[in-house]
């Protein structure tokens, strides 16, 4: 089967448990306002793979995922093409090899469920714990995130969470500790992640000619991240 990629990255230590291949799809429906990566929202963009391509590309690399590692699909949205995936992922699976996915948890359909269940684990980024917040900086119904997670504990998936930090927005105490509270509803968290908001993007955004929202916004400081740190293991 054929797809599309915006590249891949050999051996990554920060997109799932051990070292992994990670494969960023092509393709977004969502315009979220700290995105690092516009060059992957065009579904016609990147570069058409077979999925026995990179297959071959991570196998080449398995002495060193050892126990926990394997593959992520980032992206992009992998669940733009959950076929494609999950053909990858069968091949995978076959040869021994972790498999993971990086979301948002924007869709759920039958041809997702099928992908969710070849993987061992799922990162999704849940983006903010406020609707009004999902719907202007993302451009999604946080109830969609809601409903991806509330899948995930019905198939007693490994889920990771992450959220991205960025001052003003989602900075607040209160709005970690609602974050962290998940952990009281789905016994499938096995993680909750903090990500500082940082602004690296924005030579791509002013190469392509398109505005970044949060040029004005200042990075999350180490100060900030402690802060809510301290925040977190109290919740």
């Amino acid at each position: 089967m054929q797809g599309r990629i915006h590249s891949f990255q050999s051996l990554g230590t920060v997109d799932g448990p051990g070292v992994r291949a990670v494969v960023f799809m092509q393709g977004c429906p969502l315009r979220c306002a700290c995105c690092h990566n516009p060059d992957t929202w065009d579904m016609q963009g990147g570069r058409e793979v077979t999925t026995r391509e990179i297959f071959d590309k991570i196998y080449r690399l398995r002495s060193y995922f050892g126990t926990e590692g394997g593959v992520t699909a980032s992206g992009g949205e992998p669940l733009m093409q959950p076929e494609f995936l999950a053909e990858l992922f069968e091949l995978c699976k076959n040869a021994g090899i972790g498999c993971a996915i990086d979301t948002s948890g924007c869709v759920y359909n039958a041809k997702v469920e099928r992908l969710l269940d070849l993987c061992d684990i799922v990162i999704l980024d849940y983006k903010y714990t406020d609707n009004e917040q999902y719907e202007k900086y993302v451009g999604m119904k946080k109830s969609a995130a809601d409903r991806f997670l509330d899948e995930l504990e019905a198939l007693k998936k490994r889920t990771w969470i992450r959220q991205v930090i960025i001052p003003d927005i989602n900075d607040s105490e209160e709005s970690v500790r609602r974050l962290y509270s998940l952990r009281d509803r789905y016994t499938c968290i096995e993680k909750i992640e903090l990500l500082p908001f940082r602004k690296l993007c924005l030579e791509k955004y002013h190469s392509m000619g398109i505005s970044f929202p949060l040029e004005d916004t200042p990075e999350a400081s180490a100060e900030l991240m402690e802060r809510l740190g301290l925040c977190a293991l109290k919740s």
